[in-house]
Order: structure tokens, then C-alpha cells, then sequence
């Protein structure tokens, strides 16, 4: 009697440790543990932006999306936020497509109310003289393209230096870093630029 239980418990024994064996063998791959987070808690790191065909880190791209916005503003008008480091393009029925932007630094802040006075296809840029003092370092003027800094699109702004313009810098974007220009990606300020006409009203609010 005894050897036949004990014949039975090593036959349980054997069966277990192959049935542990096959799940195994099948069971999907598990992620390594970091034994850091299995000490102290908390979440894996982030992994790093991708870089792009420049070698730079890729911006993650603010979302250009529709949203209810302040009906007293007439369709067409641009109104941009600068403490949101928003643009809304103002729809009818109370909507507006809202864009991310990069805005003036601390000291290049600015408001009132503008109109777009010409527009560019990748334009060229000189440098004001106002900015040539404070960065003799940059170019007296460069040709448009890829490289420059107002990228694919401009919308000049009457009775200013200021332009809406888009960026060869686009981890700017939802940043204050410029010098009082307003800055999107290249894809925003190419769908605002075909939106807006010359003579458009433009709100900048702090």
C-alpha cells in the first residue's frame, strides 16, 4: 500500500513540473522588470522622442482640432491667445479651429488688434535691425526654405514687424520664445495661410 502511494505522488509530482513546462513554453513573453521600480514603486521611464531625418528630437505635435469658441468674434476673424499660446480661426454657429503657436518671450509680450497686410509662400527673411543689435550673430538675409525661420508660410501683420509664420523649430511651438512673432508648424500655418485673405482681422489678447 505504501508503494503504491508512493508511486502515485511522484506520478502527480512528474505531471505537474511538465504542465508547468508547456504554459512555459506558450505563454507570452513577459517585459523585464526594472528591479529599481520593484523596490521603490512607480512607473517605467518614458522612452525618448524619436528623432527626426535632421537628427533632431520630433515635437510632439499640439493637435489642430474644432471647438466651441466666443460668438461675438466674426467668422474669419484670427484670435490668438498668448497666455494659452493658442489661435483660434473663428468659424460660423459659435465654433473655431484651434491651433497651437509659440508666442513673444518674457519682455517681447504684446496685444491689440491687427490685419493681415500681405502673405508669402516660403518667404525670405531679414532681420529687423531692432534684432540684428541684440544677435549680430545672425544673418543680414536668407533666402526661403526649409532652413528658415518662418518657415512655409507668412501672414505679415499691418502697422507692425510681427508676422504669424511658420517654424523650422516646431518643439518651439507652445512656447514663449520668439521675439513677439507668432509661430506654428509648418502643416498649421499652411491651413490657416489658405483660410485667410488679405485684410483679415487679427485679436491677440494676453
Amino acid at each position: 500500500m505504501r508503494r503504491l502511494v508512493l508511486a502515485s505522488l511522484s506520478f502527480f509530482v512528474a505531471s505537474d513540473a511538465f504542465l508547468s513546462q508547456a504554459y512555459a513554453r506558450n505563454a507570452a513573453p513577459q517585459p523585464a522588470t526594472d528591479p529599481l521600480i520593484e523596490l521603490f514603486g512607480g512607473a517605467p521611464a518614458a522612452a525618448p522622442a524619436p528623432n527626426g531625418p535632421d537628427g533632431r528630437p520630433q515635437a510632439v505635435a499640439i493637435p489642430r482640432e474644432m471647438v466651441a469658441f466666443d460668438a461675438r468674434y466674426a467668422p474669419g476673424t484670427i484670435v490668438i491667445n498668448t497666455s494659452e499660446r493658442r489661435l483660434y480661426y473663428v468659424l460660423a454657429n459659435g465654433q473655431a479651429i484651434r491651433y497651437g503657436v509659440g508666442v513673444g518671450r518674457p519682455g517681447f509680450e504684446w496685444s491689440g488688434v491687427r490685419y493681415v497686410s500681405s502673405k508669402r509662400e516660403w518667404p525670405d527673411w531679414t532681420p529687423p535691425s531692432q534684432m540684428l543689435r541684440r544677435r549680430p550673430d545672425l544673418p543680414r538675409h536668407m533666402e526661403g526654405g526649409l532652413n528658415n525661420p518662418l518657415g512655409a508660410r507668412a501672414m505679415y501683420l499691418s502697422g507692425s514687424l510681427y508676422r504669424i509664420h511658420g517654424s523650422n523649430e516646431p518643439e518651439t511651438i507652445g512656447q514663449a520664445v520668439s521675439s513677439g512673432c507668432i509661430r506654428m508648424t509648418n502643416d498649421d500655418v499652411t491651413d490657416l495661410y489658405d483660410r485667410v485673405r488679405v485684410g483679415t482681422r487679427v485679436v491677440v489678447t494676453r
